[in-house]
């Protein structure tokens, strides 16, 4: 398969690069600045793009199968999710892919009917922000991605560095914990579940979501 992939160079999206090519994908990694992708694979080509730009993006992911979207500012440039999605929308449609798959927030699952992470009195301030542009992100993929094949995935309450288990469980809108209240995943089986996915579609314009 041949995956134009944006956000190569960050956690999340380092280990998606990873996986893709340990299971012997083509990757396209786009980035602003490749100096800062160290990677190499003979199965790698490294491009300069820009996710925030309908254009670029349709140029890149040209004869692509499928786009994985890591992309995910922190700070003053949070919003900017949600004009990546439409940029993304506007770029996937002009290049003629369907196929699209990004890398999501937590704070939109629920964990009561009705009761999203966000929307908890613990939930942290500092987090807020980047939480709601997600959310806002969800949305205009449900509105406005209607032509294209598109799966946001959330990952646990808690995602970082850890072992490759290969071992976890999915969910749909609501948050996955374990016996304890605990919702992890590491980011190298968030990679799983991502490959998992574009290899065997089972979550077409939905959201889904996973953890141990």
């Amino acid at each position: 398969m041949k995956i134009a992939l944006f956000g190569a160079t960050g956690m999340i999206g380092g280990r998606i690069l990873r996986e893709a090519l340990n299971r012997g994908h083509q990757v396209t990694a786009i980035v602003r600045d490749p100096a800062k992708l160290t990677e190499q694979h003979a199965h790698l080509t490294v491009i300069t793009g820009d996710i925030l730009n309908s254009d670029s993006i349709a140029e890149t992911v040209k004869g692509a199968n499928a786009v994985v979207s890591a992309y995910g500012p922190s700070g003053a440039a949070d919003r900017t999710i949600v004009d990546a999605a439409q940029s993304l929308i506007t770029g996937l449609s002009k290049a003629g892919v369907k196929r699209l798959l990004t890398v999501g927030g937590a704070g939109s699952l629920e964990v009561a009917p009705g009761l999203q992470v966000i929307d908890t009195p613990d939930f942290p301030v500092a987090y807020k922000s980047n939480a709601g542009a997600q959310r806002d992100a969800l949305g205009v993929y449900k509105s406005e991605a209607n032509a294209l094949d598109w799966t946001y995935l959330s990952p646990a309450g808690m995602i970082a560095p850890g072992e490759r288990t290969n071992t976890f469980r999915l969910g749909g809108d609501q948050l996955v914990v374990d016996a304890e209240g605990n919702s992890r995943i590491s980011a190298e089986d968030y990679a799983v579940a991502v490959i998992d996915e574009l290899e065997s579609p089972k979550h077409v314009q939905q959201r889904f979501t996973l953890g141990y």
